[in-house]
């Protein structure tokens, strides 16, 4: 009955703006896809050739490497952290695999050589190992995120420089005498016609969307995200979530770092800068907030496709790169000026409902 009354008090102009709201909400939630639809709309008219097979092909390696970034990068911002470690950690791990390929481990008086399986697991455990030192630092040195991971992207881009001392490591296709090869197929191959890379994006998305959507780990993401303090009274180990946040993130890094080595059959060590603002934008461009607590993996691997599409349609019309760097900025911007927006009609609606 007050509610009803309430409602009679208000203007028509108030009226007309309660009505339109959950258009608004529902709006901004779909607008990742509606971005994607309009991108491909609008490369798709403006160039023949952009859903061709073979750009389509391309365009989703391209994808994959974005994704499989953002996948990572999801947990550690769904629990409230940033990580800006993720794209040293690419080229950390890819010198640390072609290291091995080329100079194997001495030990014994002698060089050994790992398997490829092998160089796989060393190259991803150096980004669990990246992850787990950033998690240290947020959670046991009460040190700001931002910084944290600030801090390790110069210690890992530095320590990426040593190993070669700044040189590339080319022609990492193995010896048969050593038992190593096989690395460039990891990402040249193909599956039923399907890019090796795209299979491991899928499989990661969906490992990464069961993780959170259906575990008690994926449940204390979001609550810490949402209210750590609460999480913490409710008998959540704050401190060994938020760091297995950041472990993800460093393992999803290496292997994007494997990826790129074997696709390039080449490590170098500047490879990976900038891509934790790719896979940052495409994280709050598939809707997860900032402050934590609210997103989805399916949402985050959304924005990454509207990333890769929006820079493969700009390269396709021959837009200058520095152009290229000019919009990425303005998405950026304008994806965390959405999700502020998005937060301010949340808060709106719950107090309304109070």
């Amino acid at each position: 009955m007050s509610q009803t009354m309430t409602a009679a008090r208000k203007g028509p102009l108030a009226r007309a703006r309660d009505a339109g709201r959950p258009i608004a909400e529902l709006l901004l939630k779909l607008r990742s896809v509606l971005a994607l639809a309009v991108l491909v709309i609008l490369f798709s008219s403006m160039t023949s050739s952009f859903l061709t097979a073979n750009n389509l092909s391309i365009l989703t390696k391209h994808v994959a490497i974005t994704a499989l970034l953002a996948v990572g990068t999801s947990f550690v911002i769904l629990s409230g952290g940033i990580d800006l470690s993720m794209g040293s950690v690419v080229g950390l791990s890819g010198m640390i695999a072609g290291y091995l390929i080329l100079n194997g481990v001495v030990f014994d008086g002698g060089a050994h050589f790992l398997p490829v399986w092998g160089v796989v697991l060393v190259a991803l455990a150096a980004g669990a190992g990246v992850g787990w030192l950033n998690g240290l630092l947020v959670t046991r040195c009460s040190i700001a995120p931002f910084i944290a991971t600030l801090g390790t992207l110069y210690v890992a881009r530095g320590a990426a420089m040593l190993i070669s001392n700044g040189a590339t490591f080319p022609e990492l296709a193995g010896e048969a005498a050593r038992h190593n090869t096989g690395f460039p197929s990891i990402g040249q191959g193909y599956l039923l016609g399907i890019p090796a890379p795209v299979w491991m994006m899928a499989l990661i998305a969906v490992a990464g969307w069961v993780l959170a959507a259906k575990t008690p780990f994926g449940r204390h993401v979001y609550a810490i995200g949402g209210n750590e303090r609460a999480a913490m009274l409710c008998g959540i180990e704050v401190r060994r979530v938020k760091t297995w946040t950041y472990v993800i993130s460093g393992v999803c890094a290496g292997l994007v770092g494997v990826i790129i080595a074997s696709q390039l059959e080449a490590a170098h060590p500047a490879t990976g800068q900038s891509f934790e603002l790719n896979a940052i934008a495409a994280v709050v461009l598939g809707g997860t907030s900032l402050l934590g607590g609210r997103g989805s993996i399916g949402g985050s691997l959304i924005g990454a496709f509207v990333i890769g599409v929006l820079a493969d349609g700009l390269v396709m019309m021959g837009v200058s790169e520095f152009w290229q760097m000019v919009i990425k900025g303005v998405v950026i911007i304008l994806a965390v000026a959405v999700d502020q927006l998005q937060n301010r009609f949340q808060l709106r609606a719950a107090g309304a409902g109070k």
